[in-house]
């Protein structure tokens, strides 16, 4: 796994000897290594190569990354930190797809000069038939963690680099998505660059399954009312893998009549993953295309709704309601749900700033409801018809971002849409535009937008014309902006321009006496969204609901009560039903720490539990000494914990 500096000469000596036909037998030589540089005899890597192959076009680059839009999402935020801990250490973390092409870079950027002479750059193919023993190309081979140093690279043009690469893995198949590495000049050679992309690798996967179990759960949400309707159709939810993870009491029946005693089941029904609207292939002869219809959320779709319509059907089933969320609420200042004086304070300066046209920064943790002072600020200030567009800043890729945000002309890059496409800044003319997470804008990006500010126009790519526009702009983040500009991450200038005027909403653990009355109206919300009697939640459990720390918020508290309402069986909602992260931290909460505290103590809960009571692993994801980690275990009297998820693994 790791590599030797200390055998770089006794490894060039056997690399020489074995392109001139010789075979050396030395131990300095890892095995992995030998079987890699085999394998490039065998598939004929020029050995004389200096560096990875040109990158592809822009254009196909583009297509690229939107085929990988869901890898992209999942770890440009974790990767974004690699420009602060890679700062100066002369080493640059790159992401590329199973293929080996790269995606994303992030780093040194005094780096950027020797990896582009390498073509160390997105767009780039380093597999290993492509450019030889690598850690990106042999880690997609052998599916595991590999460090490379100096001479065990096959090509003597990247004999000067030392990099450590691992696999990302599907949460839910384990196929391998890409690889995450970490590579730089020889000098800068570090055993701990290895845990540092295992680390990562890890990260991004926990991204991506927490972004599968939220689509899933919308998809659900989608469906549900023709799941729990009146008829005698077959109801199946398909979710964006083409599975069937949904249906409803008739859908059995009606299958095996549709099946016409062929053997089928609803397993028979998976289709594999499909994008945007096109129609599934591989599906059964008997079942018609107009009984599918693709769900989406957010422009991506989810899943599919399958309708099986029985033999005593006449009935013109309804499509589901695309991008409806039932638990958003009409968007005005009166759905704010709470009494909290911090709470009522920033309404009535939001309520204040809807008449006038000034900027308006929303600050607050994520999960506070930033989108909805934000639907609330632009339905009080603006017409009826005016348009609303929203757009998160951290949820794409440099490039994707762009063209969002833009548009684009036709045939400005291979697989534009026939037409072009409107960008969101366009699509808001006339109305507002809610930039979420605008803290998370790359700084490249940021004159290009500020420019549309101050010049009232907004140039598609791919076009030379501008095209002026008019909106109201409400931006939102959980980062100090402040503390952004200083350090170089964003730009003063546009913080100016945003920040005209602020607004900040309380965390929930600060309004703890609305927690209460929040959970009675989302309770409201989903007996009506399931068809179901109202659920209620016992003093008891109510408890525990007071004293946990809500590190996401109002957000989290929707999500905890949609997954207690659909889970138990009850009427009542109880501690026996408490998901473990409100039952577990509240069990062992020493009673004198602070709010603050009590968030750093779920901090460390969840990095205990993701390294599976590891305190190495646990330590270098919380960024701190292992030293540290054990001092507030013991402030926190953890250690119960500890050996609760060490014992879970045994």
């Amino acid at each position: 796994m790791f590599s030797r500096p200390e055998n770089d000469r006794f490894i060039m000596n056997s690399w020489e000897r074995l392109l001139s036909g010789e075979r050396s037998a030395t131990d300095a030589i890892r095995r992995l290594i030998d079987d890699s540089w085999n394998r490039c005899l065998h598939n004929q890597v020029d050995p004389g190569r200096t560096g990875g192959p040109e990158p592809v076009a822009e254009q196909s680059l583009y297509t690229l990354l939107n085929e990988h839009d869901e890898l992209l999402s999942a770890s440009t935020p974790i990767m974004a930190e690699a420009r602060d801990f890679l700062s100066e250490s002369g080493t640059v973390m790159v992401l590329t797809d199973n293929s080996g092409t790269i995606l994303n870079m992030e780093g040194d950027t005094s780096t950027r000069g020797a990896t582009e002479n390498i073509h160390l750059m997105p767009g780039s193919d380093w597999s290993e038939s492509a450019c030889g023993t690598n850690a990106i190309g042999t880690a997609l081979e052998i599916g595991q963690p590999i460090q490379i140093h100096a001479a065990e690279h096959f090509c003597a043009g990247i004999k000067r680099w030392t990099c450590s690469a691992t696999v990302i893995r599907d949460p839910y198949d384990k196929s391998i998505l890409g690889v995450i590495d970490v590579s730089g000049l020889n000098s800068t050679f570090n055993r701990h660059s290895l845990a540092l992309v295992v680390t990562t690798s890890g990260r991004i996967e926990n991204r991506l399954a927490r972004m599968a179990m939220d689509m899933r759960y919308r998809l659900l949400e989608y469906c549900m009312r023709r799941l729990t309707s009146a008829t005698s159709d077959g109801v199946v939810v398909l979710d964006r893998r083409g599975n069937p993870i949904k249906a409803n009491e008739r859908a059995s029946s009606v299958l095996s009549d549709l099946a016409d005693g062929q053997a089928a089941d609803l397993s028979s029904l998976a289709f594999g993953p499909v994008k945007g609207s096109e129609m599934p292939t591989g599906l059964p002869p008997w079942i018609q295309a107009d009984w599918l219809d693709p769900v989406f959320h957010n422009g991506h779709r989810i899943g599919t709704l399958l309708t099986l319509p029985g033999r005593s059907s006449n009935t013109q089933f309804s499509r589901p309601v695309v991008g409806e969320d039932v638990l958003a609420n009409d968007g005005t200042f009166e759905q704010v749900v709470g009494d909290n004086p911090g709470l009522r304070q920033s309404v009535g300066k939001a309520r204040q700033l809807a008449g006038s046209s000034v900027p308006v920064l929303i600050l607050g943790e994520t999960g506070v409801g930033k989108d909805v002072m934000a639907r609330g600020i632009h339905k009080a200030g603006t017409t009826k018809d005016a348009p609303f567009v929203a757009i998160n800043c951290g949820g794409f890729s440099r490039e994707l971002l762009t063209s969002e945000l833009f548009g684009y002309a036709e045939g400005a890059f291979t697989g534009a849409r026939r037409g072009g496409m409107v960008g969101k800044v366009e699509a808001a003319d006339g109305g507002t535009l809610f930039l979420d997470e605008i803290g998370e804008m790359p700084l490249d990006l940021q004159p290009h937008f500020l420019r549309v500010l101050e010049e009232g126009e907004v140039y598609r790519l791919g076009e030379t014309k501008p095209r002026k526009v008019k909106f109201r702009l409400i931006a939102a983040t959980n980062r100090d902006l402040r503390k952004e500009v200083e350090e170089g991450r964003f730009r003063m200038d546009l913080f100016y321009r945003v920040a005209v005027t602020s607004i900040r909403i309380p965390a929930l653990r600060d309004r703890v006496d609305d927690i209460p009355v929040l959970a009675d109206h989302y309770l409201e919300k989903l007996a009506t969204q399931y068809g179901m009697p109202k659920k209620t939640i016992t003093a008891g459990a109510m408890e525990y609901f007071k004293r946990y720390a809500w590190p996401g918020n109002i957000r989290e508290l929707r999500n905890v009560l949609e997954s207690m309402v659909l889970m138990t069986p009850d009427i009542h909602l109880s501690e026996e039903y408490l998901p473990h992260e409100l039952s577990e931290v509240v069990d062992e909460t020493d009673e004198g720490i602070t709010c603050l505290e009590s968030v750093e103590r779920e901090a460390i809960l969840r990095a205990i539990r993701g390294s599976g009571g590891n305190m190495t692993g646990a330590a270098r994801t919380l960024g701190i000494a292992k030293s540290t980690l054990y001092v507030k275990l013991k402030r926190y009297n953890l250690d119960p914990l500890v050996d609760r998820v060490r014992g879970a693994r045994v």
